[in-house]
């Protein structure tokens, strides 16, 4: 794993900005955790319950309360706590500078829970409206209004008022229930609110200086613009999954990371002014529920109806990777889309291998070029063509093969080989990367190409003596039909925090996803653009968040749950070739890389039964997990007792992750609710059970007679005792059918 500092100095050369971009490009999940000594104040997060009988007619009733811990933790003390952060829905407490010994003093006060230093999280289009089958005045987009009425809370790095993609035409005022506020001229009906939560004192814009907030904000929520595009790339109509739908922007990240305290307090404000779903394209490691602040405030968020979206994270291919895990959390993974912009490797022996780059100079001589691989005889800082690794070496005139990774950015490999008088560079793949490959807006004529084709290309470096070859630029192309296809930096499970709840619940579009950028942004090349080609599943997150608000105007009366079921049991398993969805390694993707599939907008909008949760429905899952009675409590925002304890596959979820021992018999129920069709009757038409494992469904039709009638069914898990098992897991599913609907729910199994 890479350091800190060396992945922002990435962030710092890669795509259009020069400052910060690999957070918004790959976001990583490591968490940093201020420890403190005990006379150095440092922001804590305090977690209180209010004393019986105590009640508050006020915010400030409460705010004075929350004074009153600090004023008692400073006696003696020779530093003066400050309070940064008051929560009044998240959950009760607050943020505040404190010392190690100022917060024992607190401990011994009524009321008093738990305090934590706080963590500091990371960051984690033209065509993909079509690529899910969204379409103007028909289908989903029609049957939803485009999302009028909805407001989508953004919480990212900012927002940039003014951008085509923020115009409020078509769109009507913010419903009456909208308490939000501007704190930025530029406010419209379509950007309703931009407040700033992560800058100290009240100096503090909600103006986004990265580039990020501005991109995902467009993805979910942005107006229709003609003719978008990226250096004359991916040209088309640019619209955000729900175009009509109002955007709020909660600012709560900065070139420093997002800190969980401001996390928590735009969370605050957007239930407070009434937001209809929550997107957050960041997150951290995994940890207990009741440690991980978003995890926290999004059940707050669910408790009042708010759908709650988040990415899965940046650490793949590798297994137990995630962030966001939470069951009332939709944890997105990235997909690819069907779209390249196509620069082709034309090598001397007629070989066409092809790659992508967003900049694709007009004037390129289209002649061969001596080829050359410093990786062959100057080591690896050369492969990876590292800063300042090619002097020394003629690589003038000459399209040059660099190595994707050493902590290196993409284009900054580039700028080595311009500065070294490269002509041309080949940006290779590593083994781990596959065939994810993306569209950047590279210094110099580039091709980024798959670990297989970079393969070819040593092979044939290595084959003659006099190794040439040229770039060909092909514009934009569309139709790949590989696609949707895992990408390769997408986290991937099996959870760890919750090993019984199957994560990612989705994948959705997040590589080479164009979006709205800060306006005059220039590249290296000085073309100046309004949009932005950029990839993560900071950008898959809210593809969802868009289309989560789409359901909910369809949908007013459906739960964060309903929706977050009508999601997931109708994605897609398949690729437009008609194969299941690959990974990076051009193999079938694990439940664990796409959890129920790619997301499908109009079959979500009707889909036939779902698996609804109440919040309270959460409190004898998360007992199960072996939390105390007061964990527990911290993540609901009330007193409990763990009286009750059910296992986490018998959570009401539209999966199961299952373990099995070599006798094992399980059995689990779900119930479901008709919002199909009155009259229904469904069958499991469609099962597909891994070897070593027999299941048993009862009963074994669901007959309905009215619309909103709930059944229960209990599926069987049984080890066959006969069945020899090679692989540690194997994963199915189940698919009920009634002719008009098919409801699919994906099961992982553990055979220990």
């Amino acid at each position: 794993m890479t350091s800190n500092s060396s992945k922002n100095m990435e962030r710092k050369r890669c795509n259009l900005l020069p400052k910060f971009l690999l957070m918004l490009v790959l976001a990583f999940d490591i968490f940093s955790i201020v420890y403190a000594n005990s006379d150095q104040p440092v922001t804590y997060i305090v977690h209180l319950n209010v004393p019986d009988g105590v009640t508050f007619d006020k915010p400030e009733d409460r705010q004075s309360w929350y004074q009153s811990f600090l004023m008692a933790s400073s006696r003696g003390s020779n530093v003066i706590p400050s309070l940064i952060h008051a929560y009044h829905n998240v959950f009760t407490g607050f943020a505040a500078k404190l010392t190690a010994d100022q917060v024992k003093a607190m401990e011994s006060m009524d009321g008093f829970v738990s305090a934590r230093p706080e963590s500091v999280y990371k960051l984690h289009t033209t065509h993909t409206p079509t690529f899910l089958g969204l379409h103007q005045n028909l289908g989903v987009w029609r049957g939803s209004n485009y999302g009028k009425g909805i407001v989508i809370g953004v919480l990212d790095t900012g927002i940039t008022p003014g951008h085509p993609s923020f115009d409020d035409k078509g769109v009507p005022p913010p419903p009456a229930k909208w308490k939000g506020k501007c704190k930025v001229s530029g406010c419209n009906n379509k950007l309703i609110g931009a407040r700033d939560f992560v800058s100290s004192g009240s100096s503090g814009s909600p103006l986004d200086d990265e580039g990020h907030g501005t991109h995902t904000s467009s993805t979910a929520g942005g107006n229709f613009v003609d003719g978008a595009n990226v250096f004359g790339m991916a040209k088309g109509t640019a619209a955000g999954m729900a175009p009509l739908a109002h955007v709020a922007m909660y600012k709560v990240c900065d070139s420093f990371g997002c800190p969980s305290s401001a996390i928590l307090a735009g969370m605050d404000a957007a239930i407070e002014e009434g937001v209809d779903v929550l997107s957050l394209s960041l997150g951290g490691p995994s940890v207990p529920f009741y440690e991980d602040g978003i995890a926290v405030g999004a059940f707050s968020a669910i408790q009042r109806g708010i759908f709650v979206s988040c990415s899965a994270g940046n650490s793949g291919p590798f297994n137990t990777t995630l962030s966001n895990e939470a069951p009332w959390i939709l944890t997105v993974g990235a997909s690819t889309v069907d779209r390249n912009i196509r620069s082709t490797v034309y090598l001397g022996n007629k070989d066409l291998l092809d790659g992508e780059s967003l900049f694709q100079p007009k004037d390129f001589p289209q002649k061969y070029l001596p080829l050359v691989y410093p990786g062959l005889n100057h080591g690896q800082d050369a492969a990876w063509c590292g800063p300042g690794s090619l002097k020394g070496i003629d690589v003038k005139g000459k399209v040059v093969v660099c190595d994707r990774g050493g902590d290196i950015a993409r284009i900054a490999k580039g700028q080595t080989v311009k500065d070294a008088g490269g002509a041309a560079m080949i940006l290779a793949n590593e083994p781990v990367d596959g065939d994810t490959t993306e569209a950047d807006a590279h210094v110099l004529p580039a091709s980024h190409v798959a670990s297989d084709v970079g393969f070819t290309i040593k092979r044939y470096i290595n084959s003659t003596s006099s190794p040439v070859a040229t770039l060909i630029f092909r514009g934009t192309v569309i139709g790949v039909d590989s696609a949707p296809a895992v990408a390769s930096f997408s986290s991937r499970g099996p959870s760890m925090t919750s090993p019984g709840i199957v994560k990612p619940d989705i994948i959705g579009p997040g590589v080479s996803i164009l979006a709205a950028w800060p306006i005059s942004v220039e590249n290296s090349t000085q073309t100046k653009a309004t949009f932005n080609m950029i990839s993560g599943t900071s950008m898959s997150c809210p593809h969802l968040s868009g289309i989560s608000a789409l359901l909910k105007s369809a949908h007013p009366d459906w739960s964060p749950a309903a929706i977050k079921s009508a999601i997931m049991t109708t994605a897609g398993k398949l690729s437009l070739s008609g194969y299941p969805i690959e990974d990076e390694r051009d193999q079938p993707a694990s439940i664990f890389a796409i959890g129920s599939g790619q997301v499908n907008p109009t079959k979500a909008n009707d889909p036939g039964l779902i698996f609804d949760i109440q919040p309270n429905d959460y409190v004898p899952y998360l007992c199960g997990l072996g939390y105390t009675s007061k964990q527990v409590g911290v993540i609901v925002q009330k007193r409990v007792t763990c009286t009750k304890a059910i296992p986490e596959a018998q959570l009401n979820y539209p999966s199961f992750a299952v373990t099995l021992g070599a006798a094992d018999v399980k059995s689990y129920t779900r119930t479901v609710t008709n919002v199909g069709v009155a009259n229904s009757t469904y069958t499991p038409t469609n099962v597909s059970i891994p070897i070593g494992l027999v299941l048993e469904i009862s009963p074994a039709k669901l007959i309905f007679s009215k619309l909103n009638q709930k059944l229960t069914y209990t599926t069987t898990f049984i080890r066959d005792k006969k069945a020899t098992v090679k692989a540690p897991y194997g994963e199915g599913y189940l698919t009920w059918s009634s002719g008009k609907h098919s409801v699919r729910t994906p099961f992982s199994i553990k055979f220990v």
